[in-house]
């Protein structure tokens, strides 16, 4: 037996009825909170995203929401039919999993509710989560191998340092270092390319391996003015720097 009277049931359908109502036409309406619009219709263009990529990733995510909206309604339109369902079958202000009566507060509250408290089916937290959050730790990517000391091939480290060295959103005034510019503003931007150590990167051979002669770039000036090595290279060098 329903332990709700009559005059509770006739104030709560007709809550429901009004509720309903109000969902049937926002349904209804042209424009599904925005779904009919694409942004071709007022960009005038057949493809924005070469030249407004900004407002193509807007209307991705409004989009998005539109349909999640639009969602939410239907969701809540079938659980309004269900409940006034129930009044018609008379197990409305019962719950669907134990059969206990459900508080008259929590169906003043939620009039369209057909569990108690305890066996409410919104209580129980999604564990899905977006497939994007799959890339996006480790922020470099999922590819570094750096704590991998055996692995010294191309990876999402490198790949990274790559497309900064076209540019970022970094400059030389947020730097920590006062005298940082943007060829050292890139991660890891001391690391060597081509070469382990700073001697392999001017020292050069003939094909014979016999004549040595020494390429003087920075790496050798550092090396250079930090004296490092057992002996000068080059014996001009040597007045120099004594």
């Amino acid at each position: 037996m329903n332990p709700i009277n009559d005059e509770r049931i006739a104030r709560l359908r007709s809550k429901l009825e009004a509720d309903r109502a109000q969902l049937v036409q926002r349904l209804g309406e042209g424009d599904h909170h925005g779904m009919t619009e694409a942004l071709s219709d007022y960009s005038g263009e057949l493809s924005a995203y070469d030249n407004h990529p900004a407002d193509a990733g807007t209307e991705t995510y409004e989009r998005g929401k539109d349909i999640a909206l639009l969602e939410n309604d239907e969701r809540r339109l079938r659980r309004i039919h269900e409940a006034l369902q129930a009044m018609e079958d008379g197990t409305y202000g019962l719950c669907k999993t134990c059969g206990e009566a459900i508080p008259i507060e929590r169906l003043e509250a939620l009039p369209d509710t057909r569990y108690c408290v305890e066996h409410s089916p919104q209580q129980i937290e999604s564990e899905r989560r977006p497939v994007e959050e799959q890339f996006l730790n480790p922020p470099i990517g999922r590819t570094s191998m750096d704590e991998q000391s055996s692995y010294a091939g191309f990876d999402g480290e490198d790949a990274w340092q790559i497309v900064e060295g076209f540019g970022s959103s970094d400059s030389p005034a947020m730097a920590e270092n006062p005298d940082a510019d943007y060829e050292r503003l890139t991660i890891e931007n001391d690391e060597h390319e081509g070469f382990v150590e700073s001697l392999e990167s001017f020292l050069a051979t003939d094909i014979t391996g016999r004549h040595v002669s020494v390429v003087r770039n920075r790496f050798y000036r550092e090396y250079m003015a930090k004296r490092e090595g057992d002996a000068l290279l080059e014996a001009e060098e040597d007045e120099t720097l004594q």
